[in-house]
Formats: C-alpha cells, sequence, structure tokens
C-alpha cells in the first residue's frame, strides 16, 4: 500500500464542522416562521388583523422554536460523538463549585441590572411610556395555551437558547476560521436580535425594542460562559427563573 495512503488512513478523521450560521439564525428564523404559519390560520378564518392577532402567540413559537433548537443541539453534538450533557456540562460538574458559586454571583451583579435597565429606558425613549411597549408585547391567550406555557415556555427556552449561541455556534464560528472575540460578539448580537421576532410586528418603535434591549445583557452572559464555561447550567438556571416571570406576566393576563 502506498505510504501516503496508508498515514492517511491511520489518522483519526477530522470532525466536519457543521454549518456554523444555522444555529446562530436558527431561532430568530423559526420566531417569524412560526408565527407567521399560526398568523395563516387566523387568516384562513377571516380574521381581520391576522398577523397582529398571531403576535399574542408569540410564549407558543417560542416553545415551538426551541423544540427545533433542541433537535438541532441533538444533532450536532450526536455528530461529535457527545450528547446534549455535553453541552450543558461544558466546564465539568461540579468541580470547581466554590468558585462558580462567586462568580456566577459577580457575573449577576453585572447582567441582573443589564437586563432591566435597557428595557426600561428604550421603552421610555420610543414609546414615552413603557406600559405602551409592554401593552404591545403582553396580550391574552386562551387560559389552557397560558397555563401550559407557564412551564413549557421557560422549560424549554431555558435548555436552548444559551446552549444553541455559547455551546453550539460560538465553538463552530471558531472552529470555521472566525476569532474569539469576533465569534463572540456575533452570538451576542444574534442572541439579543432574535427577540426583534419574538413577537414580530411591523412597527418600527416596538422592532427597535425588541432588537436593542438585550444587547448588553447578551454580551454579559456570553463573556461569563465563554470565560467560565461551568457557568452554563447556572445561567440556564437563572434563565429559567426569568422567562418564568415573564410567562407569569402573560398568564395574568389571560386568566
Amino acid at each position: 500500500m502506498d505510504l501516503t495512503l496508508s498515514a492517511s488512513l491511520a489518522r483519526p478523521v477530522a470532525r466536519c464542522t457543521p454549518f456554523p450560521w444555522l444555529p446562530l439564525t436558527s431561532r430568530l428564523v423559526f420566531f417569524a416562521a412560526f408565527q407567521a404559519a399560526i398568523a395563516a390560520g387566523y387568516a384562513l378564518r377571516g380574521h381581520p388583523d391576522a398577523w397582529s392577532a398571531s403576535a399574542a402567540w408569540w410564549p407558543v413559537t417560542a416553545f415551538l422554536t426551541s423544540l427545533v433548537s433542541l433537535a438541532l443541539l441533538w444533532r450536532g453534538a450526536r455528530g461529535r460523538g457527545q450528547g446534549l450533557r455535553d453541552l450543558y456540562f461544558q466546564g465539568g460538574e461540579g468541580r470547581r463549585l466554590g468558585r462558580d458559586v462567586l462568580s456566577l454571583l459577580g457575573v449577576l451583579g453585572v447582567a441582573a441590572p443589564l437586563a432591566h435597565l435597557p428595557n426600561i429606558v428604550l421603552a421610555t425613549w420610543l414609546f414615552g411610556d413603557p406600559q405602551r411597549a409592554l401593552d404591545l408585547f403582553v396580550r391574552p391567550l386562551p387560559v389552557w395555551v397560558a397555563t401550559a406555557a407557564l412551564v413549557l415556555f421557560p422549560l424549554t427556552v431555558a435548555l436552548t437558547e444559551l446552549p444553541t449561541y455559547y455551546a453550539e455556534a460560538m465553538p463552530r464560528l471558531r472552529e470555521a476560521g472566525i476569532g474569539s472575540a469576533s465569534a463572540l460578539t456575533l452570538c451576542a448580537l444574534f442572541h439579543a436580535a432574535q427577540h426583534a421576532t419574538l413577537p414580530l410586528l411591523f412597527d418600527a418603535r416596538f422592532f427597535t425594542w425588541r432588537l436593542l434591549m438585550f444587547v448588553p445583557f447578551a454580551f454579559v452572559v456570553g463573556a461569563a460562559i465563554r470565560w467560565r464555561p461551568s457557568l452554563m447550567p447556572w445561567l440556564m438556571g437563572i434563565h429559567l427563573l426569568l422567562d418564568t416571570s415573564a410567562m407569569w406576566l402573560v398568564y395574568a393576563a389571560s386568566v
């Protein structure tokens, strides 16, 4: 056998880098796609403003998108000979508990205000009153839908959102030759931008509000995971609590 061929066969087969833009853009696209499907259902029933009516269903579009994200995460991990657990616990499980807790407290000290203040400042600047932005965002749903979403929405988003951007997309971008800082920047920007289609309203002020409100928060969370990957499950848990509180607003408006 030719020595060159023999040597090439002896080397491990290089793992193919999945298309890095798929996890980066998928949630933004599927939020809008599932909303369009709901709007089509309203239109077929003769609703006079089908798209506006579909916007109330953003917890459902987020849930459905998160199921797609979970499948993409599982497929990507499987292609690398891993499982979802490997994405969630990239820094090891419980090996640095004390350091992780202290690091988490430090990250939350910075991230918590950034999750709230840009929301209020932008809404006040764009609408004059933050409540006007909130009224466009929080709309009543059928009680049974709001009740189910109270559990399913925060759970599925927590399992998929941060891992999609910072455990799947960010490493894939780096493998594709994009530098560490650029990969983090892209992931943080797309992480923040996904909210512009959750829900998608053709209102420039609302779109701008949703597009920009989480940019600082996304950069802090992404940098924290890049710096200490073992924070991923902790931040997923915090994310679940934040989304539960957001979903409670929808539930309260629905009952």
